[in-house]
């Protein structure tokens, strides 16, 4: 598995984010929170990064926080997906106040991908 993030991995169906605070479950491991759903007509999982305008005002500081977020997801996603498993739809929310350090990030992110995997198999 290539360590990209192409276009077809991002999650930007309406209905598909809709569905996921609906019908989806989540996990918090602070300061990030994950929303999933198992996708039947995908062949990868989709992901989406959010960080709420009421916690960081500044864009500059809010985009900086996504980016994060995709990296640590990108460098990390094989962990979702190693056994051919199902396909999710995915969405990272950043629950701080403060700005974060990206180690903590990807610490987070390690064991979400992971708890979503262990609960799935």
């Amino acid at each position: 598995m290539s360590l990209r993030f192409p276009k077809q991995e991002k999650l930007k169906s309406r209905k598909t984010i809709e569905a996921l605070f609906l019908e989806g479950k989540s996990i918090s491991k602070f300061p990030v929170k994950v929303f999933y759903l198992p996708i039947d007509n995908s062949e990868v999982s989709k992901a989406a990064f959010a960080v709420p305008k009421r916690s960081f005002r500044q864009a500059v500081t809010r985009n900086r926080v996504k980016r994060q977020l995709r990296e640590s997801y990108r460098l990390h996603k094989q962990m979702l997906t190693a056994n051919n498993g199902p396909s999710f739809a995915l969405l990272f929310l950043y629950i701080s106040k403060d700005e974060p350090r990206y180690d903590s990030l990807e610490s987070s992110m390690k064991a979400l991908l992971k708890s979503i995997r262990d609960e799935i198999c």
